[in-house]
C-alpha cells in the first residue's frame, strides 16, 4: 500500500517513584523512576527517556539516580516501543532537589545562675535524622563538635556560647545545611560574706559563672544600677580573679567576660550592702512586765535612741514572728506559752543598719487559777471552789480580804482546790502561789445578796444567760444605769462608772460600791439571766495582771 506502519501507538507511558512517591528530594538520597506502558505488559519493550541529563542513556524500565544533587532537579519523561508499537511520552515527573536546613530554637537565651536551659533542633521534610550539635566561645573561635549522631533532638545546655546543629541519615550519611545560630548567655552568681560592713571594716564580695564553664573568665563590678563603669582599685580592693573586698555601702553586681571579642556574661543579680549604723536599738515590752500569763496582751516595742525622726525600717529575731518588716512593734493578743522567748531587733535607713538590740526574754505562764462557777460574782446561796492548775498544781490558794487581812492559805483547802463559804467574809482577792514564790493571776471574788449581782467572768467564754450586751473597748462614755428586761419583768438598774486610773487602767465602780480594776483593753459583756424566778444582771469583766 506505499504505507509502513512503523510504530503504532498502544497506550500512554506513565512514570513513578517507586520509592518514595513525593517530588521533593534531599541532596546525597537515591531515587528510582518507574515507567509503566499500559498494554505493553507482555511485550519486549525498550524505553527511551527525557532528562535534565540526556548525556545518560537509558533503556530500561527503571531510571536509578544516586546521591541526588541540584542538578538532578527537572523534568522527566519515558515511553516504550516494541517492534512497530511506540507508546505515547508519559506526563512530566517534576523532580525538586534541595539541601534541607536544621532550625535550632532554645526556651531561653539566657542561662539562669546556676541553671541551663533547653535547646530543640528540628529538621523539616522527613523523618529519620540525627543530629549533630556545635558549640563555640565567639564568632572568631574554634567551632566544636559536641554531640554526635544523636536521635534525641532536645537537649539542656548550661555553658554560654553559640550554638548550632545540623540533621545526618544514610549510609553514607547525607547532611542538613546548619541550623541558624543561637547566642545562649550565662549569669553571673554574686554571693556577700556579709550584707553589712561592720564599723570600719569591709567585706567580700565573690563572682562565678558556672562551674560547668571552661576557664579564662575575667570579672567586672559594677555599683549601683545605673553605673556602667566598672570598679577600679580606687573603689575596693581587688584579690584572686573574681573577689573583692568593699568598705562602702551600696548596690553591687558582677559579670564576667572573655575572648576576643570579648563574650560577656548577663549581670549577676544585684546585692545590697549596707553600712552599720552608731544607733543601738532597745526592745521595750508594754506593759513592762517580762513575765505575763496566758490570754494577756503585750506589746513588743523596738526603740532606737538618737533616731527619732529617720526613717527607719525594721527587723525581728523571733522565729514566731510573722509581722510586716517595717513595723517598729508586735502585739501578742491572747498570749501562750508559744509566745515565750527572745526578742531582739534592729533597724534600717537607706544602706545603714543598725546594731542588734540586747534580747529581751519574755515569759508566758500558763492560766493558773480556775473558779467553779466560772464567774466573779456570786450570791451567798452559791457553792464556789478554786483550784489551782498547771505549773501552779501542787501550790496553794491564798487571798487578800476586804478588811485588808492576807491569809496564807485557804481554811478548807482540799488538794488544789479551795472551797470557799460563800459569806460575806469570803469576799477577797484570791491567787495561787507555788512553792518556789511564784504567783499566778488573781481573781477578784465578791459575794452579794439578794438578785441582781455585777459579776466579772473568769474565762472569755462564760456564758450565763440567753441574752448579753457586749462593750467593746470601755470608754468614758459607757457610764451610766444598766438593766434588762425578761418575760415582761425588769431588773433593777445598776450605775456603772468609768474612771481613768493609770496610763494602762480604768476603775470602774458599780453602784454596789465595789471597785475593780481593769486593762484599758477590757471588754464588758452584760448578760440577762433567770435565777429562782428573779432576773439577774451579770456584767462580766477582764481583771488587770495583779501587780507584784
Amino acid at each position: 500500500c506505499g504505507c509502513i506502519l512503523n510504530k503504532l501507538q498502544v497506550g500512554q507511558a506513565s512514570l513513578t517513584d517507586s520509592q518514595h512517591r513525593w517530588p521533593q528530594m534531599f541532596i546525597g538520597e537515591t531515587i528510582i523512576l518507574q515507567c509503566e506502558i499500559q498494554g505493553g505488559e507482555d511485550k519486549e519493550m525498550t524505553y527511551e527517556w527525557k532528562s535534565p541529563n540526556p548525556n545518560i542513556p537509558e533503556t530500561s524500565s527503571e531510571y536509578r539516580i544516586s546521591r541526588l544533587s541540584v542538578s538532578h532537579s527537572g523534568d522527566y519523561k519515558c515511553r516504550g516501543s516494541s517492534d512497530y508499537l511506540l507508546a505515547k511520552w508519559s506526563d512530566p515527573f517534576t523532580l525538586i532537589v534541595f539541601k534541607p536546613r536544621a532550625t535550632l530554637t532554645a526556651q531561653s537565651s539566657i542561662i539562669p545562675a546556676g541553671g541551663s536551659v533547653t535547646l530543640n533542633c528540628s529538621v523539616e521534610g522527613s523523618a529519620g535524622w540525627n543530629v549533630y550539635w556545635f558549640r563555640s566561645d565567639s564568632v572568631s573561635s574554634e567551632i566544636e563538635l559536641i554531640r554526635e549522631g544523636e536521635t534525641n533532638r532536645v537537649i539542656s545546655v548550661s555553658q554560654g556560647g553559640l550554638y548550632r546543629c545540623r540533621g545526618g541519615r544514610g549510609d553514607p550519611v547525607s547532611f542538613t545545611e546548619e541550623s541558624n545560630e543561637v547566642t545562649i548567655t550565662e549569669t553571673a552568681k554574686l554571693t556577700a560574706q556579709s550584707l553589712i560592713i561592720p564599723v570600719g571594716g569591709s567585706v567580700t564580695l565573690n563572682c562565678s559563672v558556672n562551674p560547668s564553664s571552661s576557664s579564662g573568665w575575667k570579672y567586672y563590678w559594677y555599683r549601683d544600677e545605673n553605673s556602667s563603669e566598672p570598679l577600679t582599685t580606687q573603689d575596693a580592693v581587688f584579690h584572686s580573679n573574681g573577689q573583692i573586698s568593699v568598705s562602702q555601702e551600696g548596690l553591687y553586681r558582677c559579670r564576667g567576660g572573655r575572648g576576643n571579642p570579648v563574650y560577656y556574661t548577663e549581670d549577676s543579680q544585684s546585692v545590697r550592702i549596707g553600712k552599720t549604723a552608731l544607733n543601738k536599738p532597745t526592745v521595750t515590752l508594754q506593759p513592762s512586765w517580762t513575765q505575763i500569763y496566758s490570754g494577756e496582751t503585750v506589746t513588743v516595742r523596738c526603740e532606737i535612741q538618737g533616731g527619732e525622726g529617720a526613717q527607719w525600717t525594721y527587723e525581728w529575731r523571733q522565729n514566731k514572728l510573722n509581722t510586716p518588716p517595717t513595723s517598729n512593734e508586735y502585739r501578742i493578743i491572747r498570749a501562750t506559752e508559744s509566745d515565750s522567748g527572745g526578742y531582739s531587733c534592729r533597724g534600717r535607713r537607706d544602706y545603714f543598719f543598725s546594731e542588734w538590740s540586747d534580747i529581751i526574754t519574755l515569759t508566758v505562764l500558763s492560766a493558773s487559777l480556775t473558779v467553779s462557777p466560772d464567774r466573779v460574782q456570786h450570791f451567798t446561796s452559791d457553792s464556789v471552789s478554786l483550784t489551782c492548775v498547771g505549773k501552779f498544781a501542787e501550790g496553794r490558794v491564798r487571798k487578800f480580804s476586804e478588811d485588808g487581812r492576807l491569809y496564807s492559805e485557804c481554811r478548807r483547802m482540799t488538794g488544789s482546790t479551795c472551797n470557799i463559804n460563800t459569806s460575806d467574809s469570803d469576799t477577797a482577792v484570791y491567787w495561787c502561789e507555788s512553792g518556789s514564790g511564784e504567783f499566778s493571776s488573781a481573781v477578784n471574788i465578791s459575794l452579794l445578796h439578794g438578785c441582781l449581782a455585777l459579776n466579772s467572768g473568769v474565762n472569755d467564754s462564760t456564758s450565763l444567760g440567753t441574752s448579753r450586751l457586749k462593750i467593746s473597748a470601755v470608754s468614758k462614755s459607757d457610764e451610766g444605769f444598766y438593766k434588762c428586761q425578761y418575760s415582761g419583768r425588769e431588773s433593777a438598774q445598776s450605775w456603772m462608772s468609768v474612771k481613768a486610773k493609770q496610763l494602762s487602767f480604768l476603775q470602774i465602780q458599780a453602784s454596789s460600791g465595789w471597785y475593780f480594776f481593769i486593762v484599758v483593753n477590757i471588754f464588758i459583756n452584760l448578760q440577762c439571766m433567770r435565777l429562782s424566778d428573779f432576773l439577774h444582771v451579770i456584767v462580766m469583766f477582764l481583771l488587770c495582771h495583779t501587780v507584784q
